[in-house]
């Protein structure tokens, strides 16, 4: 449900077309969010340990990690649901809540959309959708809410009941009423986890359009990569309470920071070399190891989808010991000359190559990533 202040004005509100043809969405006053050394404990357990993050007005954020690793608490801190151990969060550059604050969460101006959708069963639709906008009057209330609906397709359905819709149609209510309010900031919390693949897809690129369109500031949590990078303007990463990198889709893919970051955004061989002079030798050529001391053990990752199969003769000796196919693309296990251990490929071309077939294997050696190896646990 949303959670947004009632003082934001609602009177220029986008209004209906005679013929209920959907409409653009009225903006919002977009607020930044800020997270100052923001501590979590539960006990002797930090569920968050001194994360910073800065999100800017009309910013979408991705969230991004495994299940367990303080996503969902970062976000209810923002909410004002749960309060920090340490730290502070701010709203516009207000203090909400810190060593000596606490502004509760109807007084924040942020919108909720929670992963199960939350709809009320004994409401109808567009009841759901006004529920934020007790302080308007119930007429004009109703024809925020009913703007809305037509925004999201689902005003023929405004005097159904949430348990006739499908999961798709739950998901644009809940986002309907999340958003009719227009809150200075949008949490989503895995708002599509709940939907099967093909809706996910249509459902992010209309979640994402009516974020432009209302030009909110949004943090979504999520543990899809594909999802945060699909949605994002920046995604932050999460690893056990800490935030270990901040960047675009492309600064994290092409740049990461540890091979944690690497493994979420990419299907990577990892093979084992002891560093040297601060490089590893390979068969794909001499590597530098950065971060790496002489004599420890460093990670090359090469990415499946960026390994090349050529004619035999170009590249290193291979030989194709597994294909499968998946579609667009075939995954294939080829023995190269110098790797103890078989690579994964990704290409569009496994149907022309059968296995047992003798083929070359490139790699650009400029892209391959090379990582200390991550301590055991």
């Amino acid at each position: 449900m949303s959670a947004s202040s009632p003082d934001i004005n609602s009177h220029d509100t986008t209004q209906l077309a005679a013929t209920g043809t959907p409409r653009r969405a009225a903006a919002t006053f977009a607020a930044s969010l800020s997270f100052e050394h923001v501590e979590r404990r539960f006990g002797d357990t930090f569920a968050l340990h001194d994360v910073s993050l800065s999100i800017a007005p009309g910013e979408v954020v991705c969230l991004l990690g495994p299940s367990g690793c303080g996503k969902t608490t970062l976000l209810r801190l923002a909410a004002g649901i749960e309060r920090p151990t340490a730290g502070r969060v701010l709203i516009n550059g207000q203090e909400v809540a810190g060593p000596s604050r606490f502004v509760p969460p109807e007084e924040r101006s942020v919108g909720l959309m929670f992963q199960d959708f939350a709809l009320f069963p004994h409401l109808t639709i567009i009841e759901n959708v006004a529920f934020g906008l007790k302080a308007l009057p119930r007429r004009e209330a109703e024809r925020e809410a009913r703007a809305m609906l037509t925004r999201v397709g689902l005003a023929h359905m405004s005097d159904d009941y949430p348990h006739i819709l499908s999961g798709g149609q739950q998901q644009r209510v809940a986002l309907a009423r999340a958003i009719v309010p227009r809150p200075a900031v949008l949490l989503m919390d895995e708002p599509f986890s709940g939907l099967d693949v093909q809706l996910r897809d249509s459902m992010q690129e209309e979640t994402l359009a009516l974020l432009r369109e209302t030009r909110a500031t949004a943090m979504i949590v999520t543990h899809h990569p594909e999802e945060a990078m699909r949605l994002a303007d920046r995604i932050a990463v999460l690893r056990q309470g800490l935030i270990v990198q901040t960047g675009t889709a492309e600064d994290l893919y092409d740049h990461p920071s540890e091979l944690f970051v690497a493994r979420l955004f990419s299907e990577i061989n990892e093979i084992a070399y002891r560093a040297k002079a601060g490089a590893i030798d390979t068969p794909i050529g001499r590597v530098t190891a950065p971060g790496v001391a002489e004599g420890d053990v460093a990670i090359l990752g090469l990415r499946e989808r960026g390994i090349r199969v050529t004619e035999p003769g170009r590249g290193l000796p291979g030989r194709i010991l597994h294909a499968k196919f998946l579609g667009d693309i075939a995954l294939l296990e080829v023995g190269v000359q110098g790797f103890d251990a078989p690579l994964r490929v990704r290409t569009h071309e496994g149907r022309m190559r059968p296995k047992g077939s003798e083929v070359g294997i490139e790699v650009d050696v400029s892209r391959a990533l090379v990582f200390p190896a991550p301590a055991e646990g």
